[in-house]
């Protein structure tokens, strides 16, 4: 059996041994590479994710960042931004050294994907969130401290709405179920995957109240991801993303537009004067319009032109019949309220 060193020393030989005749000022780095009929493959550090891998995770929590933005704002009533920074690829080890401590740390399960997702928020986030849901400017301490319980149950809501926004932005590529399992206060006391195992970390920016900024991240092991690694691509997620919306969502969105207002004017008709003209306008003068007493009045929604109606009143109170809606909104002349070239009076 060789030992590690022996191996790496053999390696090294053998590739020193055949680029000295193979490497020339006329010859490509990937011209060698098809000369030796062979590719340099790292055993300590393997790369597993591609670099339109990376893109497409970039691009999929790009739309997570923006949702929980929104989420957040909302939620907390104060502005939230939140950007990504990078999506890298590093070993487990590298990437619990390279995470600070104490550090808001919860264990997610996305369903149907296999294995554990690691999500992480900054001590300055998750204090300032508290404070701002606390009534609070937003303002983050300045000594690290491990959360209390009440603490912990507060940002657990936060927790809450970050995993509905990870569903909604992965709906584009698979649909996935977020549940948490567990939280702690540092990824050192986790142990989702093998110290050599690839992960792939997605860091984000977050900034609350532009008062504090602190960063959060997102660790998938290569196991999580490898089920679906042939269909993690850009082009997918861009087209997933435009596919048709499910009948059902379209009902919930139009259920909540239901109760929407929207402001319906009556438009009696309109005529073009000077601007002397106006000046000189008095109570009792009269205004010729260019509609006439029997013609349809213009029912306008939202100030685009929609329906033909009928002046009348219903229990005292003035009110219009609508007669047919409006086909072509172009074609609509005799209005003053549309001719955009010449000054109006309605």
């Amino acid at each position: 059996m060789l030992s590690q060193d022996e191996i790496d020393n053999l390696l090294s030989s053998l590739s020193v041994g055949i680029d000295k005749p193979l490497l020339s000022d006329d010859n490509t780095e990937e011209q060698v590479i098809e000369k030796r009929n062979y590719k340099l493959y790292n055993f300590r550090r393997p790369d597993k994710f591609s670099k339109d891998h990376l893109r497409a995770l970039q691009t999929l929590h790009e739309t997570f960042a923006r949702q929980m933005g929104l989420v957040l704002t909302a939620y907390l009533r104060s502005t939230v931004e939140i950007d990504v920074v990078s999506v890298d690829q590093l070993t487990y080890d590298e990437f619990i050294r390279s995470m600070p401590s104490p550090m808001t740390v919860s264990i997610l399960e996305m369903a149907p994907l296999p294995g554990q997702v690691l999500f992480g928020l900054g001590y300055e986030v998750t204090s300032s969130i508290i404070d701002r849901m606390l009534g609070g400017p937003g303002v983050s301490e300045p000594r690290p401290r491990e959360l209390t319980d009440i603490e912990q149950s507060l940002i657990k809501r936060v927790i809450d709405r970050a995993m509905t926004a990870l569903e909604d932005a992965w709906r584009s590529m698979l649909d996935v179920e977020t549940s948490l399992v567990a939280t702690e206060e540092s990824y050192a006391l986790i142990q989702v995957a093998t110290p050599g195992e690839m992960v792939a970390l997605v860091t984000l920016e977050i900034n609350v109240g532009n008062k504090d900024s602190g960063l959060i991240s997102l660790c998938f092991p290569y196991p999580v991801l490898e089920s679906v690694i042939r269909s993690l691509s850009s082009q997918r997620i861009f087209h997933g993303q435009h596919s048709d919306v499910p009948v059902e969502q379209q009902q919930q969105v139009l259920q909540k537009l239901h109760h929407a207002k929207m402001p319906v004017e009556v438009l009696l008709g309109g005529t073009t004067i000077t601007v002397k003209d106006l000046l000189d306008l008095r109570v009792g003068d009269v205004v010729c319009l260019d509609r006439l007493a029997h013609e349809s009045l213009l029912v306008c929604v939202n100030h685009r032109p929609k329906f033909f109606a009928r002046p009348g009143t219903l229990k005292n109170n003035l009110a219009v019949y609508i007669n047919e809606s409006v086909a072509d909104e172009e074609a609509i002349e005799g209005f003053g309220l549309y001719d955009t070239k010449q000054p109006t009076v309605e």
